[in-house]
């Protein structure tokens, strides 16, 4: 066993701020960590320790926010709000339209039943909450997503997706079980047409065993097809739950490639109502993640996965080009991990195949160095349209694709019309591991990129809002929601409300 990395975590007993170790123990990493008071505590961190140390090559530190909304008091992560200990801008503003929920799904995160309340903001909340998004600096907030409990139970949802779009919002999600988007064939329009961008749909799994609503995922589907509105099909993974369905995932997301931009896994975190005592069974990590899906997937590998920040060579070319701060993903390299896959006829072809994936983003850095330190960028500019060749291999690309033609129209001729042909026969597969107080790195949440915006004035990442639920989620909206008996007075019954027969017991199906 060797110490690989010293950081500083949680104890998941008292949440007291304490030092942590990574260590790696045949060819796994571990975290590892004493509370004074509760003893030792020991989680997996990486299933590849080899992977792991190549993600470290590609970290990058960002400049954070210019207008931090609270003071530092007590240190990471107790200060949220954001404060200027974080590296990250907003890269993706999480806002929770209502915690009411039609199913009770064993791996969730909160909703009313459990809670007690009915947490519901109202439209004005909901539009100060946007604007704290677009105010952020120097980087504006452009890309939202609505997020619950189940947001399409609010029946102005489309009506929330128009104000967001009407406030700058470039890119607006809808996050959903897409149980009303199956059975409701004209709710997939409403959504397009009020300017929804992607639905965000949970989707754990091809057979009835993992995904107990698939006729409904996949009746919603259909009806998004028919709107013209594109998916991300976002299944949560859980050791011994659905893991061996990952290759299948693709494969169904594959042969749905024109309305299905994407599949993001999100490897389980023991938060919410997630059962701790089966950490040691269940506990998968972004790197299993990656290793089940080449087992089970015909020509992906573990080495098609980069880490987020492997892209922050682009944000520093365009930066220099424009002299202006831009939208910087610089969340942290254990955070998440992507690749894009091509189809050609049968086959999915990673990115990596056919173009030097690393060797292209440290040209377009060095370039970006060249900018910085004043050099022409018309000398630049020619200088890498003719170096594009070096970096891409026109015999192993899709027989279909031509990427040194489709760069240089856009980057020379300004034509995007090419652009979306390319995105429908691309498979974004990216994953995102949240975290939970085992594996708690306060070095990841200082990096977060994805927040939330809360009514009380604040944005607080996605690590922090979730994991702490006494410190944020749950102190915050009990304060802006209302007692479910006096909610009921009001509204109904929450169990008379559409789609609660959908609802499940909140209980693990077992293999």
């Amino acid at each position: 066993m060797q110490e690989v990395k010293k950081t500083s975590s949680v104890c998941p007993k008292c949440y007291k701020t304490i030092p942590a170790s990574l260590v790696e123990d045949n060819n796994i990493v571990y975290i590892q960590k004493t509370c004074p008071e509760h003893g030792e505590f020991k989680d997996k961190y990486s299933e590849d320790y080899e992977q792991w140390k190549r993600f470290q090559k590609h970290e990058h530190i960002g400049r954070g926010v210019w207008n931090p909304k609270t003071k530092i008091t007590k240190g990471c992560p107790w200060d949220c709000g954001l404060c200027n200990q974080h590296h990250s801008h907003t890269s993706l503003l999480n806002i929770a339209v209502t915690n009411r929920c039609n199913l009770a799904c064993f791996y969730c995160f909160f909703y009313a039943q459990k809670c007690g309340y009915v947490y519901e903001p109202t439209m004005e909340q909901i539009k100060k909450m946007l604007q704290l998004g677009r105010d952020e600096k120097p980087v504006p907030c452009t890309a939202v997503q609505l997020t619950g409990g189940e947001p399409t139970i609010r029946e102005d949802l489309p009506e929330i997706v128009k104000m967001a779009r009407e406030m700058g919002y470039k890119q607006v999600q809808v996050n959903s079980n897409a149980i009303r988007l199956g059975t409701e064939p004209d709710y997939a329009k409403k959504l397009r047409d009020a300017g929804t961008s992607t639905v965000y749909m949970s989707f754990d799994g091809v057979s009835k065993k993992t995904n107990p609503w698939l006729e409904e995922t996949t009746n919603a589907i259909e009806n998004c097809r028919k709107a013209g509105l594109g998916i991300v099909l976002v299944p949560v993974v859980i050791r011994g739950i659905n893991d061996h369905e990952l290759g299948d995932i693709i494969r169904f997301a594959a042969k749905n490639i024109d309305v299905i931009r994407g599949v993001n896994f999100q490897p389980v975190s023991f938060v919410g109502t997630m059962d701790k005592s089966m950490i040691e069974k269940q506990r998968i990590t972004q790197a299993g993640t990656i290793l089940n899906i080449a087992a089970q997937s015909e020509g992906i590998t573990k080495d098609d996965f980069f880490p987020v920040p492997t892209i922050y060579p682009i944000t520093r070319l365009v930066e220099a080009l424009k002299e202006a701060p831009q939208y910087d993903l610089s969340a942290h390299q254990d955070c998440g991990a992507a690749t894009y896959l091509f189809k050609d006829g049968d086959k999915l072809i990673p990115i990596s195949r056919f173009v030097d994936v690393e060797g292209f983003l440290d040209f377009l850095g060095k370039s970006a160095e060249e900018l910085e330190q004043g050099k022409n960028k018309l000398v630049i500019g020619a200088k890498g349209l003719m170096k594009i060749n070096k970096f891409i291999n026109s015999e192993k690309q899709p027989s279909w694709l031509d990427l040194k033609k489709l760069l240089f129209n856009v980057l020379v001729k300004g034509d995007y019309k090419a652009l979306g042909d390319f995105h429908k026969k691309s498979l974004f597969i990216g994953m995102m591991h949240f975290q939970d107080p085992m594996n708690y790195n306060i070095e990841r949440v200082q990096r977060c990129v994805i927040h939330y915006a809360t009514p009380d004035g604040r944005i607080i990442p996605f690590c922090a809002f979730n994991v702490f639920p006494e410190k944020y989620r749950d102190e915050i909206q009990s304060r802006y929601g209302m007692p479910i008996e006096e909610w009921e007075k009001e509204h109904g019954k929450l169990s008379d409300k559409q789609y609660v027969h959908f609802q499940r017991n909140a209980e693990a199906p077992t293999n």
